[in-house]
C-alpha cells in the first residue's frame, strides 16, 4: 500500500510541475462505472445479491512529458457485478507504469501488456467485458538497433485478479522488415519475425516431476504484393502437464499450432482464406486450470456478429485441438447498375468450420501416444459451423437496410464443457432484418427483426429492437427477446429491456431495467457464462 500512495504522489507531482511550467505535459485519462441491481426471478433462474446494488469502476490516468509516460489505473469492486469472478472484490491500484524512450531504447517498469506475434505463444490484455486482464508486472525493453529491425524483451509476473501468479515469465521478440534493412524498394514486401516465451515454476509435487522451465516459440512471415496480403505463423510449446494439480489426466505432450491466412483486395471485392491447427496449445502463468492464468490466445476461426440472435450460440476456442477454417468474400454492386441501384450494393458471404482433430483428445502417459493427424476435417466430430449472407442496402437518403441469413451447427456439449451425450449438435438457422429511417435531420429511428429457428438447445428464438436516436445527445431502446420454441412450456419466457441514454462531448450515461438469459458470452473465442438476471443497471463512460 505504501508503494502505491508513492507512487500516486509522484505521478501528481510530476502533473502538476508540468502544468505549472506550461510546457508539453499532458494529462488523459477516462473513466467506466457499471452498476447493476439484481432481483431474484425464479421464471428465468435469475438470484437476487445480498447487496442492493453491486459496482465495477475504473479511473485511467496517463501522464505524458516528451519520451516520459506514466500512468495508473485505479479500480473499484463493491462488490464485482455477478458475471465477474468473486476475487474481483474491493478497491486498489493493480495498474501502475512508468516508461521512458531514449536514443531508440524504450524503458517500461510496472505493469505492461503486450503481445507476441498473433498471441500464439504469449498475449497480455485487457478486456473488461470478459473479466479477462492478465497485464504483466515487471520490465520490458524495446530496441530498434537499425532501421526495419524491432527487438523487444520482458520479464515479469502475470495478473490474476489483485494478486499475481506464481511462474516468472521470460520473453523475447524480433521483427524483421526486409525491405527496411536491405533498404530495398519493390511492389513485394517481406517481414518475418521470431518469438520466445518461457515460464518458471519450482516443482512442489510430491507425486509428479513436472518441468520446472516451460518453453514456446513461434516464427512467423507476412508477404505482401499489391492486392495480396499473406501471413503465417507456426508455434511450438514444450511438455507442460494439464492436469499437473489431479492425479489423472496428464497430457506431457508438446503443443504447436499453426494459423495461415491469405488476403486479396482491390476496390469493390475482397476475399479471405484462413485455416488453423491447434493441438494442446494452452499456456498458463502457473500450473492450473482456471481460466485466469491463461497467458497466450488462440484466436478464433469464426465471424464475430453482434447482432443478438447471431451470437447467440458463438465458438470457443478448444485449445487442446481443433482444426478450423474460414472463408470471407466482400463485394460491391457498382453505383447506377441494375442491383447496385443509386447507391451500389454491399454482399459479404461467410464460412467457417471447426472441427476435432483425429486422435488430437487424448493423453501422453506413461503407455500412450499422442499423434493426431495434421489434417483433420472430415469424418471428424463437428464443433462448430457458421454459413452467412449479408446485404446492405441504401435504399434513399432517408432509408438504410441489412438483411442477414445463416445457417450454424453448435456442438453444445463441446464448447460448453457439458457430459458428451447432454445436448449434441443445435442447428439453427437465423434471418435478420435491421431497417434504419431518418426521420429529419438528428432523429433516426432503427428497427431489428431477429429469428432463429433452432433444432435443439433452448429451442426457435424471436427477438425485436426499435431505437430512437435524437443527435447527438439522446437515444432510447426497448427490447424482447422471446424464446416461443423452448420445449419446456414453462420456458418459454419473454426477456424485455428498456434502455435510454444521454450524451455530451467525452461523457455518455446510460440507464436500462430489463431481464438477461444465461448464456456463454464470447469474444474472439474467448468465452465466459453469463448468470441470468433481472434489475436496473446504470453505466457512465467519461474522457479527458
Amino acid at each position: 500500500m505504501l508503494k502505491k500512495i508513492t507512487y500516486t504522489l509522484i505521478l501528481s507531482f510530476l502533473a502538476l510541475n508540468g502544468f505549472s511550467q506550461n510546457n508539453s505535459s499532458e494529462i488523459h485519462g477516462n473513466f467506466d462505472l457499471n452498476m447493476q441491481s439484481y432481483q431474484e426471478d425464479e421464471l428465468i433462474g435469475a438470484e437476487a445479491a445480498d447487496e442492493i446494488i453491486l459496482n465495477n469502476a475504473y479511473l485511467n490516468i496517463n501522464y505524458t512529458k516528451g519520451d516520459f509516460i506514466a500512468g495508473l489505473r485505479y479500480e473499484s469492486y463493491l462488490n464485482a457485478l455477478l458475471d465477474f469472478d468473486d476475487s474481483y472484490k474491493g478497491n486498489g491500484i493493480p495498474f501502475r507504469y512508468a516508461s521512458y524512450t531514449v536514443d531508440g531504447l524504450e524503458v517500461t517498469a510496472g505493469n505492461y501488456y503486450e503481445q507476441i506475434g498473433s498471441g500464439l505463444i504469449f498475449r497480455s490484455y485487457e478486456n473488461k467485458g470478459l473479466g479477462v486482464d492478465n497485464a504483466m508486472d515487471g520490465i520490458r525493453l524495446k530496441y530498434s538497433p537499425l532501421k526495419g529491425v524491432y527487438l523487444k524483451t520482458f520479464i515479469g509476473k502475470s495478473r490474476t485478479y489483485f494478486t499475481y501468479a506464481d511462474g516468472i515469465i521470460r520473453g523475447a521478440d524480433a521483427e524483421v522488415n526486409i525491405n527496411e534493412v536491405l533498404n530495398f524498394e519493390s511492389k513485394t514486401r517481406i517481414i518475418i519475425g521470431q518469438g520466445f516465451i518461457s515460464r518458471f515454476q519450482a516443482d512442489i509435487n510430491p507425486k509428479f516431476k513436472l518441468p520446472q522451465n516451460v518453453a514456446a516459440y513461434s516464427s512467423r512471415l507476412n508477404i505482401i504484393n499489391g492486392g495480396w496480403n499473406y501471413s503465417g505463423e507456426y508455434a511450438i510449446k514444450l511438455n507442460d502437464p494439464v492436469g499437473s494439480l489431479t492425479t489423472e489426466g496428464n497430457n506431457y505432450a508438446n503443443g504447436n499450432a499453426l494459423m495461415s491466412s491469405l488476403t486479396y483486395s482491390k476496390r469493390g471485392f475482397g476475399i479471405i482464406a484462413e485455416m488453423h491447427r491447434v493441438d494442446h496449445m494452452e499456456f498458463r502463468s502457473e500450473r492450473a486450470q482456471e481460466k485466469q492464468y491463461i497467458i497466450n490466445y488462440i484466436p478464433t476461426l469464426t465471424k464475430q456478429h453482434t447482432y443478438t440472435l447471431l451470437a447467440l450460440y458463438p465458438s470457443a476456442t478448444q485449445s487442446e485441438g481443433e482444426f478450423g477454417t474460414q472463408i470471407d468474400v466482400f463485394y460491391k454492386i457498382k453505383k447506377g447498375s441494375l442491383l447496385g441501384g443509386k447507391y451500389g450494393t454491399k454482399i459479404i458471404f461467410n464460412f467457417s468450420r471447426i472441427n476435432a482433430l483425429n486422435g488430437g483428445n487424448s493423453y501422453l502417459n506413461d503407455n500412450e501416444e499422442h499423434n493426431p493427424m495434421f489434417v483433420s476435417i472430415k469424418g471428424e466430430e463437428l464443433y462448430y459451423r457458421d454459413i452467412n449472407l449479408e446485404i446492405y442496402k441504401k435504399i434513399n437518403k432517408r432509408i438504410q437496410v441489412t438483411a442477414i441469413l445463416a445457417k450454424q451447427s453448435y456442438n453444445k456439449d463441446v464448447l460448453e464443457g457439458k457430459t458428451p451425450g447432454t445436448y449434441g449438435v443445435v442447428e439453427s438457422t437465423i434471418a435478420i432484418a435491421d431497417i434504419s429511417y431518418k426521420i429529419k435531420k438528428g432523429h433516426t429511428i432503427r428497427i431489428e427483426l431477429q429469428e432463429l429457428l433452432a433444432d435443439g438447445g433452448e429451442g426457435s428464438w424471436s427477438m425485436g429492437l426499435a431505437e430512437y436516436t435524437i443527435s447527438p445527445n439522446w437515444f432510447f431502446a426497448v427490447q424482447d427477446m422471446y424464446n416461443w420454441g423452448n420445449n419446456k412450456a414453462s420456458k418459454q419466457l419473454h426477456y424485455v429491456n428498456i434502455n435510454c441514454g444521454f450524451l455530451k462531448g467525452a461523457n455518455r450515461i446510460a440507464i436500462g431495467y430489463g431481464k438477461k438469459r444465461a448464456g456463454i458470452f464470447c469474444v474472439g473465442g474467448v468465452c465466459k457464462e453469463v448468470p441470468s438476471s433481472n434489475g436496473f443497471s446504470l453505466t457512465i463512460s467519461s474522457s479527458f
